[in-house]
């Protein structure tokens, strides 16, 4: 019985001092650099996280540019002459703008400038606008892609952790997009 009440005692103390499970991680200081789906942070420190219900107000009322930032495969170099390459698609949200590849923890300076042009060709000159950086659920990239734009002095970024997975379970409509022109 001693043992008993010992071990439930110790298990007890286990649990209360142990995150639960499915616990949202911290904001790292700096970017995710590896494993990039997973629980991500609820907060992103100097943007708005929207939830499914406000990236739709904000999509449906155009005040926001949506971004996407999934990476794109690209077709691999040693395939044989011949061989049917078959781009894989990308549903997005409609209107959104694609630049893949862009929410890695480290991106090389080409990648930095067509993600700098990218959000400039957007927004148009009008600063003012919000920019919405979405992939899927449980993605870091969108969360180091507007952790990146704030860093770089935009006012208004918004980041959608629920990405097109949450809007999808909401039935909200997705449409195919392309990578803008210009990726690295």
């Amino acid at each position: 019985m001693r043992h008993a009440v010992r071990g439930a005692f110790l298990f007890a103390l286990a649990c209360a001092f142990s995150p639960p499970a499915n616990a949202q991680p911290a904001e790292p200081d700096g970017y995710r650099m590896e494993a990039y789906r997973g629980p991500v942070p609820a907060t992103l420190e100097g943007a708005d996280v929207l939830d499914t219900a406000m990236a739709r107000d904000a999509w449906s009322g155009g005040e926001a540019v949506f971004i996407d930032v999934l990476p794109h495969a690209p077709r691999p170099p040693n395939l044989p002459e011949g061989t049917i390459w078959r781009e894989r698609p990308r549903q997005s949200i409609p209107g959104a703008i694609w630049l893949p590849n862009v929410g890695y923890g480290a991106i090389a300076p080409q990648t930095e400038a067509y993600f700098r042009n990218g959000i400039e060709a957007v927004l148009a000159g009008d600063g003012n606008r919000m920019l919405v950086f979405f992939c899927l659920a449980e993605c870091w990239m969108s969360w180091n892609a507007a952790r990146r734009a704030v860093r770089w002095g935009y006012p208004h970024v918004a980041w959608y952790p629920g990405g097109t997975d949450g809007w999808a379970a909401e039935g909200l409509p997705l449409e195919p997009v392309t990578p803008m022109p210009g990726m690295p």
